[in-house]
């Protein structure tokens, strides 16, 4: 099997409502996170991964809704636990932060392998629940990025 390449997407799937779906890891239960996963090749479209990553694990296509780069990046120590999944010396991955509006809270086919179970929950729980701080970090700033993205929507929440 080959290595993991060290450049990956986090995809935040949220409802105009910004409402979050949350996947619970299969081989980590109790870790939740959004859409993760790295690219398959060097030269692979970042937005290529992230739509590729959303269908994987969790059947909807991106294609029908609006995804974002929410231009922010992040550094990170990738945990021991699965430093085995990359090259020897490997220990840091970077990761491009994107979001999906979709329409409304709607039913994921999970992967198996990958999730035991969804849940959506309002934002600001989503950013408590995951055990990653980027993804609670990229949830956190959900209200500003999509304003700034969707600039014609009503702000329907309020700072907590």
């Amino acid at each position: 099997m080959p290595y993991k390449i060290p450049e990956s997407v986090l995809v935040v799937i949220y409802t105009p409502a910004l409402d979050v779906l949350l996947l619970e890891r299969a081989d980590k239960p109790g870790f939740w996170q959004s859409v993760t996963g790295s690219k398959d090749t060097p030269d692979e479209a970042l937005a290529y991964t992230a739509a590729r990553e959303v269908a994987e694990e969790t059947g909807i296509d991106a294609s029908l809704h609006r995804l974002h780069d929410w231009e922010l990046c992040n550094v990170y120590d990738i945990y021991p636990v699965w430093r085995h999944r990359y090259a020897p010396g490997v220990t840091q991955n970077t990761e491009h932060v994107f979001g999906l509006c979709v329409d409304a809270i709607q039913a994921v086919t999970l992967a198996p392998r990958e999730h035991l179970q969804y849940r959506w929950l309002p934002w600001h729980a989503a950013a408590d629940a995951c055990f990653s701080p980027s993804n609670a970090e990229a949830i956190l700033q959900l209200p500003r990025l999509h304003a700034k993205f969707h600039p014609g929507a009503v702000e329907q929440v309020t700072s907590v």
